[in-house]
């Protein structure tokens, strides 16, 4: 079962120019990063990333993300949830969705990425198109349960490709910032 189907109130996603007051420059840094999340990851940990599926499926999708893709509410997508590791601990929790009816007449087999990173799929191929990078508190409710906490950070954007549009949220755990600020758990 997904970990966002709850119908609580949801954030309100924001540009950088918007945010008040800002966060600390190293965490806007991580928000506002253009580039591979998986890469820097990576680069984080030492070669020691990891993805790790949490649930794939059709279902509605949520309010705020049916905005985001220009689409009616309710409509049904596919729903990627995964945890993006560092040393085995999960650093971001990561959410990526799609409509129905761009993915079936587009060919990205999201359903068959297993524990590969979609980010990388996203960045290789040069048809995408990123859209502006969004952030928010992201709410507790919307998190595995393992891992719900108030105020923890996270960006999305939507990634463009002719009909299709793949909106990826990622939330910073507490364990990612952790590891961030002591470079000696990344070896």
């Amino acid at each position: 079962m997904p970990h966002s189907l709850a119908r609580p109130a949801a954030c309100q996603w924001l540009p950088q120019s918007l945010l008040n007051p800002a966060p600390a420059p190293l965490t806007l840094d991580w928000l506002f990063d253009e580039g591979s999340l998986t890469r820097r990851l990576t680069e984080l940990s030492n070669e020691g990333f990891s993805v790790t599926p949490l649930f794939e499926g059709w279902q509605p999708l949520r309010e705020d993300e049916c905005v985001a893709l220009q689409l009616a509410p309710a409509s049904i997508g596919w729903v990627r949830e995964v945890y993006l590791r560092g040393h085995g601990q999960p650093w971001v929790f990561a959410r990526s969705v799609a409509a129905r009816s761009a993915l079936q007449g587009d060919g990205l087999q999201m359903d068959e990425l297993g524990s590969r990173s979609l980010g990388e799929l996203l960045f290789c191929d040069r048809a995408f198109t990123r859209q502006a990078i969004e952030v928010c508190r992201y709410p507790r409710h919307w998190l595995p349960t393992a891992d719900q906490a108030d105020g923890l950070w996270a960006r999305r954007s939507r990634f463009d490709r002719g009909a299709l549009s793949v909106l990826v949220a990622e939330i910073f755990l507490p364990s990612f910032w952790h590891a961030l600020h002591d470079p000696s758990e990344n070896r």
